[in-house]
């Protein structure tokens, strides 16, 4: 079964699971109430089920880092401890180091659930003796078969004292969906219609002004010639409009996105667990829960 960081499958995992507190950096205490280091991190299988602490030792056994099973751990989340359950220094010196970018597989987890078997112990806690390995391999062993190692519900600290009862609650996950709204098509087409301009011409025009003299004089023999037909040759002139068409830029368009920033409200009913206690007589100490958490 495929092993991650907790943080690697629960990137939310303070909140979600710790309810905003973190066992990370926990101080790990051995059997006989010394400091041997703190918790480095967790790891947890495909199923979001926790499976080992990683033990930072300090200055213990100059840093190495490594797994601690989580049925080998009892929690004190008033002291915010960790204490690891009969390990000795020398299994910790005979177990393999853990390192972040390794990749945790079955013949790792083989090699440290070896260092653990040296105190075997049945469902019950019991001690028990004749467990054979070789009997499972990587397709057919199951975290179920070591109870000892990997049952973490009953080794809190004060446990068998109390019994846990977990109250659930909806929440509503709001998650984002990017879709098509539509489509704009930004284009040209050509209109047609019909243009008037004025355009000021002249014309020229032959004016013909005649008058009677009032002094009546004679007209010299020879000054008149009655054959010419012509009198006077004028040329007349005028304007016409010349009218071209000529393309201009009447306008320029720029086209863009613009991201607008809206807020959805979304309601739905969503149920949440309360507690309710019956007692009778004055047996009941109400305490803070949030201090009070099996991992």
């Amino acid at each position: 079964m495929a092993l991650a960081k907790i943080a690697d499958l629960y990137p939310n995992y303070k909140e979600d699971i710790f309810g905003g507190e973190d066992i990370k950096n926990f101080s790990v205490y051995d059997h006989t109430n010394d400091k041997i280091g703190s918790v480095y991190d967790i790891i947890v299988d495909e199923t979001g089920k926790f499976r080992y602490l990683v033990i930072d030792t300090g200055f213990w056994i100059f840093g190495k880092k490594v797994l601690l099973p989580v049925g080998r751990a009892s929690i004190d989340y008033a002291q915010q401890r960790i204490y690891a359950k009969d390990l000795t220094k020398e299994q910790v010196e005979n177990l393999p180091e853990y390192d972040d970018d390794m990749t945790i597989d079955y013949d790792y987890e083989e090699r440290v659930r070896t260092v653990y078997r040296g105190v075997e112990y049945d469902r019950n806690d019991n001690v028990a003796t004749g467990y054979d390995s070789s009997a499972y391999n990587s397709g057919t062993y199951n975290y179920d078969h070591e109870p000892h190692l990997y049952n973490h519900d009953h080794h809190e600290v004060g446990a068998e004292d109390r019994q846990n009862l977990k109250l659930y609650e909806e929440r509503l996950v709001a998650n984002k969906e990017r879709f098509l709204a539509g489509t704009v098509k930004v284009g040209k087409r050509v209109e047609t219609e019909t243009a008037s301009v004025s355009v000021p011409v002249e014309k020229e025009r032959v004016v013909i002004e005649r008058t009677t003299p009032t002094s009546g004089r004679a007209v010299a023999p020879g000054e008149v010639a009655f054959g010419d037909t012509e009198v006077a040759r004028i040329e007349v002139y005028e304007e016409t409009a010349d009218v071209e068409k000529q393309a201009f830029v009447r306008e320029e368009v720029n086209v863009r996105k613009e991201v607008e920033q809206d807020t959805v409200t979304a309601r739905e009913t969503i149920r949440r667990e309360e507690l309710d206690v019956e007692s009778d007589g004055d047996t009941v100490i109400n305490r803070d829960p949030s201090r009070d958490r099996s991992v």
